[in-house]
């Protein structure tokens, strides 16, 4: 039991004073003071040892610390931590061990570390909860996409286009974008899949040039383009934007590790910005999770490759063809439907449903739309 909390110095005397009488009852004394025996024992040897002097409380604090952080593993952290200023104490020790360090201090050590220099504000800590997410079992599966909110070189909007692989978490493209548009998508794109590959699918969410939804779907070029190679377009949720949430949470990470970090003159050296971090991201960053390990450590090129000439678009015998006009619309049966204009001047199939009088229309391997003879057409 603790010793009373109104004078501890005075009980403690008290208590000697009564201890060291010729013929005191020594385990009777304890139960008076509310004390242990082993406690009363520990005050009785500091005051023979020490005195009154004895009977002050000593520090907690360990004599020796032979694991205690060196001033130059401390510097090691501020070092990375001065290059990578949004990296907290999982991401530094994993990088410590990376490069190679004899003794390298738990990640809570490196965030105490990091927290007695005042490199993190109490308020940061309080940010970062994982929540669990969906993820494909092998590279290029999947591919997110997406633009990040613009921000101002000059005059000028730039727009971040991400393109990360969900199973690696691999950034394969970070382009500055002047603008949104589907040939400039398109270009990027084409650069990327020069060097990686096709994926077999593609996240994206519904804005331009991806599509939109008004009622119903409708597709762009660009996602007639993407059909084409045979890669499935997958959008996300409207209104839901955690659906693209690894893209998501790239730009969260993009903005703190360079936007908010740099000022870039002109979209050249904002390019060259992104380059290098791009590389960090994939080759030095740890990633959490990828058990604190770094992107390209999980990342392949898919062995599909970029063709150079669209293929042929080709259908089963078996299936009814119709030409696409150039208002998006086909004729079949006599009657008209929409299928949109991003097909204006290709071939699409028709497929039965199980429903009598109900269609799937399809562009390559996509289903694109369903036409039903029991609704009225716009």
């Amino acid at each position: 039991m603790p010793w009373k909390e109104t004078s501890v110095m005075s009980e403690r005397s008290a208590f000697i004073k009564e201890a060291i009488r010729p013929g005191a009852n020594f385990r009777h004394l304890c139960r008076q003071f509310g004390v242990s025996r082993k406690t009363g024992y520990k005050w009785l040897r500091r005051y023979r040892l020490y005195g009154v002097a004895g009977l002050t409380d000593r520090s907690r604090r360990p004599v020796h610390m032979p694991r205690k952080s060196s001033e130059a593993v401390e510097q090691a952290v501020l070092t990375i931590r001065s290059k990578h200023p949004a990296w907290g104490g999982r991401k530094i020790h994993a990088r410590l061990k990376a490069l190679g360090h004899s003794y390298v201090p738990s990640p809570s050590t490196i965030t105490a570390v990091l927290h007695r220099h005042g490199c993190i504000a109490p308020e940061e800590s309080q940010k970062h909860t994982p929540y669990q997410r969906f993820e494909m079992e092998q590279p290029n599966q999947l591919w997110q996409m997406d633009f990040k909110g613009y921000f101002h070189i000059g005059d000028q909007e730039c727009h971040p286009l991400t393109i990360l692989d969900d199973h690696s978490r691999y950034l394969l493209g970070l382009k500055a974008c002047q603008n949104q548009q589907r040939e400039t998508v398109k270009g990027y794109l084409t650069t990327v899949f020069r060097q990686y590959g096709l994926p077999e699918s593609f996240l994206v969410d519904n804005g331009p040039p991806w599509g939109s939804v008004q009622g119903q779907r409708t597709y762009t070029r660009l996602n007639a383009w993407l059909f084409r190679l045979d890669i499935q377009v997958i959008h996300s949720r409207p209104y839901h934007p955690q659906t693209l949430g690894k893209d998501e949470r790239l730009h969260r990470t993009l903005e703190a590790e360079v936007l908010s970090q740099n000022q870039f003159d002109d979209f050249h050296i904002c390019q060259q910005g992104f380059d290098t971090w791009r590389r960090i991201y994939n080759d030095e960053r740890p990633h959490e999770a990828l058990v604190m390990d770094v992107p390209i450590s999980y990342y392949r090129p898919s062995l599909r490759e970029f063709p150079e000439q669209l293929p042929p678009i080709e259908y089963p015998s078996n299936n009814q063809i119709r030409k696409v006009g150039q208002l998006g619309r086909i004729s079949f049966h006599s009657r008209q439907f929409r299928v949109g204009r991003a097909f204006a001047g290709l071939p699409v199939a028709i497929h039965p449903t199980l429903t009598d009088g109900v269609y799937d229309v399809f562009f390559c391997k996509q289903k694109i739309r369903t036409i039903s003879f029991h609704q009225v057409q716009s």
